[in-house]
């Protein structure tokens, strides 16, 4: 197969008719910024306009499409009120409602005496037959331009769905016919089609669709991204394995001091996993190890202990974090062990572009003058060269991507990767995902951590909520506050941060209260985060922003409204700000 076949595929979605520098934005919020992506954004749900009643007879509160002759529009009388169409399919008559629609463009669309056919939802109201805004306006000649069955897309603001619709009709007429890459035999025993015949199913349901072909085509298609899931791991294990390795042993001199100087004694899966992992730096191979654990079981710690190992050997060691704020959190927190045994740990983020700050460090790395060194995605900038590494460890790894993992072991000679995360993982799902990597895993705690005490409580009993959180303030204890969306959203019925920043700061007071959210400057961010930390701040007010990287020791409390939101990852993660 010519590999230029592929090609249109992954073009930029700009490619594509009517999608301008405004809009491919949102597209690549919604799934992407290649044609291939519209592909993968496969419909949630379908609409069946199939159901054509006679008024006299039909049922309320569904999709329906009507044939009308218009008979006469009333425009408001009042700014807020719906300009209003009157038509009647002969046997009973309809209101279709627009509200803040022009006048003359409707008199366009809706001519008097013209015969129409509208698909919509039709409701009831005081008796009488109502449509707003109709999905579909044409004439009587043009029916067939409404789709009998509809695919239904998620949705991102400012993108409708028959736009979305139109653009995936577009990237689908660019499917080449490829080989299969199946084996015949896994095709027939499963009763599968070809890639394109499944796609072009799923994305365009034709009337009486059968429900097991359909689904057949979906377990293809799922198959399919399982094996390329799977060819790309052995692609990153083989890249990674085929370097040579090398032996980075340490003299545990730097780890004595540092165990010496802890204010606590390490737990038995601490000292397990770090002996695993010093003996795989050791060894003349690449290590390539997951450490695993739940928030607070002190990974961090063990991580630390892997860089002094790479330190002691005259390599460099960078550790990476997905976000600024936790970045910064681990630089302050391994600056504070280090203290005690005369190192620094330095700290490289995206923000600050040609500082003398940042040039500084970035020349540290080159000459290894700098040979630890915690930061974001800014450590795999093409700028920023190392003279010898040796160790990446990666928190929180599935929020980076393999190629960000690659490309910073990629500056060193035989890099030794450890990745870390929070998030449980069962050990066959850890097999599939993670193949022939090694892990490690902390099973205990250290001691101290207390318990944490999680409780479902509906929405109705807010107020007792509400008087709970300020019990905690008395008690001089601090509180998280999180909510799934920034501001009210008028299709979804869920707590927006702002609304509750006003409610509590009635409730609670104005000084205690601040909100934190990613839509806000880093700068404001940082600033409501400090104050949070220092105890200016009793209740924080947050999105997901807090998932990950804020330690606050006096936080003991995390309400979380409409959990069902949030996955299961980021629950667990949330669960572990506090407690700490």
């Amino acid at each position: 197969m010519r590999p230029t076949i592929l090609f249109p595929l992954f073009a930029s979605v700009t490619a594509l008719r009517g999608v301008g520098p405004r809009l491919a934005p949102l597209y690549t919020r919604l799934c992407g910024e290649r044609i291939v992506d519209l592909l993968w954004h496969v419909p949630v749900g379908i609409i069946d306009r199939t159901y054509s009643p006679q008024l006299r007879s039909a049922e309320k509160n569904r999709v329906v499409t009507l044939t009308l002759t218009i008979l006469e529009h009333l425009p408001p009388r009042k700014a807020k009120l719906p300009y209003r169409i009157i038509g009647s399919d002969g046997s009973e008559k309809i209101t279709i409602n627009y509200f803040n629609a022009k006048g003359d463009y409707l008199g366009q669309l809706y001519a008097i005496n013209q015969k129409i056919v509208i698909s919509g939802y039709l409701e009831r109201y005081h008796g009488n037959w109502n449509m707003n805004h109709p999905d579909y306006v044409v004439t009587a000649d043009k029916i067939e331009e409404i789709p009998r069955f509809e695919p239904v897309y998620a949705l991102t603001e400012g993108l409708t769905g028959k736009l979305v619709r139109k653009t995936i009709q577009q990237a689908l007429a660019k499917l080449p016919d490829l080989p299969e890459w199946n084996d015949p035999h896994l095709l027939k025993r499963e009763d599968w089609p070809s890639w394109k015949a499944s796609l072009l199913a799923l994305h365009n349901p034709k009337p009486n669709q059968d429900k097991k072909s359909l689904e057949q085509e979906r377990r293809r298609l799922a198959y399919d991204e399982l094996l390329a899931d799977q060819l790309a791991l052995a692609v990153i294990r083989r890249h990674h394995r085929a370097g040579n390795g090398r032996a980075i042993a340490g003299t545990s001199e730097l780890q004595n001091k540092l165990i010496a100087c802890l204010p606590f004694k390490l737990t038995p899966g601490q000292r397990q996993a770090l002996a695993e992992i010093s003996a795989d730096m050791a060894a003349p191979k690449r290590m390539l190890r997951l450490l695993q654990g739940d928030v607070g079981s002190g990974k961090t710690v063990v991580a630390l202990m892997a860089m002094l190992q790479a330190a002691e050997s005259g390599v460099q060691a960078a550790l990476m974090a997905p976000t600024e704020i936790l970045a910064k959190q681990h630089h302050e927190r391994l600056n504070e062990y280090l203290k005690p045994l005369g190192l620094e740990i330095h700290l490289l983020i995206g923000r600050g572009g040609r500082k003398p700050a940042r040039q500084s460090i970035i020349d540290g790395l080159a000459d290894g003058s700098i040979n630890l060194i915690v930061g974001t995605h800014a450590l795999f900038q093409d700028d920023v060269q190392f003279k010898d590494l040796g160790l990446v460890v990666v928190d929180e790894q599935h929020r980076f991507g393999v190629n960000e993992r690659l490309r910073l072991s990629d500056k060193g000679r035989g890099v030794d990767i450890l990745v870390m995360t929070a998030t449980p993982i069962p050990r066959t799902l850890t097999l599939t995902a993670f193949g022939d990597m090694d892990v490690s895993r902390l099973t205990d705690k250290p001691l101290g951590r207390q318990p944490i005490d999680t409780r479902l409580i509906p929405l109705s009993r807010l107020d007792e909520v509400i008087d709970g959180v300020k019990r905690q303030i008395e008690k001089n204890a601090q509180v998280y506050w999180v909510c799934p969306l920034v501001e009210e959203s008028e299709k979804l019925d869920l707590a927006a941060a702002t609304d509750r920043v006003h409610l509590l700061a009635e409730r609670l007071g104005t000084k205690n209260v601040g909100m934190v959210h990613g839509q806000m400057p880093t700068e404001a961010k940082d600033r409501i985060m400090t104050a949070f930390v220092a105890g200016e701040i009793k209740v924080l007010i947050a999105t997901t922003v807090i998932e990950v990287g804020v330690d606050v020791a006096n936080a003991s409390l995390m309400i979380i409204e409409h959990a069902e939101r949030f996955g299961l990852a980021q629950l667990h993660q949330l669960r572990g700000r506090v407690g700490r």
